[in-house]
């Protein structure tokens, strides 16, 4: 009874976890006015002459550049975000700060997901077992062997 039990739980869970990644993955909560879209895309690309920073926080003169970039683009309104996040890629190559979450690139996201959950789904597995083969227990014949060698042990006779 345990046993299924268990099983549903474990169903139930993986049900639930799936069903929170896809509504995390589905939610479409954009910026709305043109000021929080720029700094929505800015915060998606690298400056390209900084290390590790974005063009939202770096003052360069190239992120600035590029800040105005979409400044222009976002007020004349003829691109979507992702389009001038393209645009911006193709000029300057390498500038995403994260790697697209579609098609292969979607690994990246999708493969420490799945090797956390099997990773945690192999523990289980092997202290299930552990538990079944901690349960076992001692023969009455078992006793007179342990002290039969216990006997022998102690033997002081035993070396000469």
């Amino acid at each position: 009874m345990s046993g299924a039990k268990g099983k549903l739980t474990w169903a139930a869970m993986a049900l639930l976890t799936v069903a929170l990644l896809a509504f995390g993955a589905m939610r479409s909560s954009g910026p709305s006015t043109q000021e929080e879209r720029i700094d929505a895309i800015s915060q998606r690309l690298a400056c390209p002459t900084c290390n590790g920073e974005s063009i939202y926080v770096s003052r360069a003169s190239a992120a600035e550049s590029i800040r105005n970039e979409i400044a222009r683009q976002v007020a004349a309104g003829q691109r979507a975000n992702d389009e001038i996040v393209a645009y911006i890629e193709s000029r300057f190559p390498g500038s995403l700060l994260l790697p697209p979450a579609e098609g292969v690139d979607s690994l990246v996201w999708v493969l420490p997901v799945v090797v956390l959950v099997c990773g945690f789904g192999g523990l289980v597995v092997v202290f299930r077992r552990w538990q079944r083969e901690g349960e076992a227990r001692a023969e009455p014949n078992d006793a007179d062997i342990v002290a039969a060698a216990l006997r022998e042990h102690d033997d002081p006779t035993d070396g000469l």
